[in-house]
């Protein structure tokens, strides 16, 4: 299993990454960097390549409505040109509060717009001659005052014709794409002990239709990480991301992340916490997230407990550590919990 950290939407993107590199020399694995509506990430990962040496840089996520897919495809062989091969690229559909409420394009066809985006990064990254004629950015033919341009492929030779493709994804029909295409998968606020329940039946759905040179699919998973006798406590440090998440990340009926929540069982929670959220009372709907969700998606407590906690999300699958660092020295911390890996 590997270790991996996440850099935060807000906050200065020099001295996290920074701090990033520094973590490197201790064992740290990879790195992911989030975009939502804050700083692109493609800046900050050409940034982190040139301060680190040997850990993989993702973009997590980068949506499918916002770039075409050649510009992703361009973004991701270059990122992986600088970085001397270490690029992740994390793709997902994101939601109508981002796509609609920010970058103002439609939120239509997230499947068909997944899959093809996957399907023109890789052939680009192959140097495939690349003729549009799917549901992205699809040209105007001439009859209807269109024009098409002429099929080209990339002009650079990348430095891998496969660069690892992860998905961000979390309702049934997301999550059995991605185990169909997928190299690696991003669940986001996963529990390990539910994980079965909600998402077995997909997982094994797509996996039937996958093709064997993708290999097994890899899967990033975690957040708060805390060891120590009183760490327990930093559990109330990931209220505010679920709160965020089930009660903020789109509206009544259109939130995946609430859907998720019913789904491990919270229906109440999920109701009560999106309806604080929405009404502005964000202290308050933090406050509603139930104690165990927290303790469930964290690793956060004495040493032998969160040993515990790592061997729960390596049962459910998950190859990748993702988690963030809380405590004094975040070094010593990844040291330590990379021998237990």
């Amino acid at each position: 299993m590997e270790l991996a950290t996440m850099l935060n939407y807000a906050g200065n993107p020099r001295e996290a990454a920074d701090e990033v590199a520094r973590l490197e020399d201790a064992g740290l694995d990879a790195v992911w960097v989030a975009e939502a509506y804050g700083f692109d990430s493609p800046t900050t990962m050409g940034y982190l390549a040139a301060r680190t040496r040997r850990m993989k840089i993702g973009a997590s996520i980068l949506n499918v409505y916002s770039r075409t897919p050649a510009l992703i495809a361009q973004t991701g062989a270059g990122l992986d040109a600088v970085s001397e091969g270490r690029a992740l690229i994390g793709l997902g559909a994101s939601g109508p509060q981002v796509v609609e409420g920010w970058h103002g394009k439609r939120y239509d066809k997230p499947l068909g717009r997944t899959r093809e985006t996957v399907d023109l990064c890789r052939r680009i990254w192959r140097r495939e001659t690349i003729v549009h004629h799917g549901i992205t950015d699809m040209p105007l033919p001439p009859e209807k005052g269109g024009t098409l341009g002429k099929p080209l492929k990339l002009l650079n030779r990348p430095v891998r014709k496969e660069i690892p493709v992860w998905l961000a994804s979390l309702g049934p029909a997301n999550v059995r794409l991605t185990a169909e295409i997928a190299d690696g998968w991003l669940p986001h606020l996963f529990v390990p002990e539910k994980a079965k329940e909600v998402w077995a039946a997909p997982l094994a759905e797509g996996s039937a239709k996958r093709a064997p040179e993708l290999g097994p699919l890899e899967i990033a998973a975690g957040t708060i990480l805390a060891v120590g006798e009183d760490a327990a406590a930093a559990r109330d440090l990931a209220r505010p991301i679920i709160a965020l998440y089930i009660g903020g990340m789109g509206a009544k009926g259109r939130n995946f992340y609430n859907d998720l929540a019913r789904a491990y069982g919270y229906e109440e929670a999920a109701e009560k916490v999106q309806d604080l959220y929405l009404d502005g009372r964000k202290r308050d709907a933090e406050a509603a997230v139930p104690a165990e969700f927290a303790e469930l998606v964290s690793l956060c407590g004495p040493e032998g407990y969160v040993r515990e906690r790592i061997e729960a999300f390596r049962e459910a699958g998950v190859t990748q550590l993702n988690v963030r660092l809380v405590g004094p020295d975040p070094a010593r911390l990844i040291e330590k919990v990379k021998g237990w890996l």
